[in-house]
């Protein structure tokens, strides 16, 4: 007799979805801007996409992870447009 394996699902709630997107919107719009030899320049390095791709790895419900790597490149895009983060002198 064969015993099937059931596969143990995790739901999450829309709110938590949600939030969680909310979350990774902010946290991957946040820039670490480094003024450079020049005082007009700044250089840009995404500390909030390397903080979001570790949330992301290390998440415990893992069910939609393109959509949060999507969520967080988008959102690293419109913070660098919209130059959010913090600047350093």
């Amino acid at each position: 007799m064969v015993k099937k394996k059931t596969k143990k699902t995790t739901h999450e709630s829309d709110g938590s979805y949600v939030l969680k997107l909310v979350l990774y919107t902010i946290i991957g719009s946040q820039w670490l801007w480094i003024e450079g030899t020049n005082k007009l320049t700044y250089i840009p390095i995404p500390i909030g996409l390397l903080i979001g791709l570790f949330f992301v790895r290390h998440e415990r419900f893992q069910i939609d992870r393109k959509i949060e790597y999507a969520v967080l490149l988008i959102a690293m895009i419109i913070g660098f447009w919209a130059q959010i983060g913090l600047f350093i002198r």
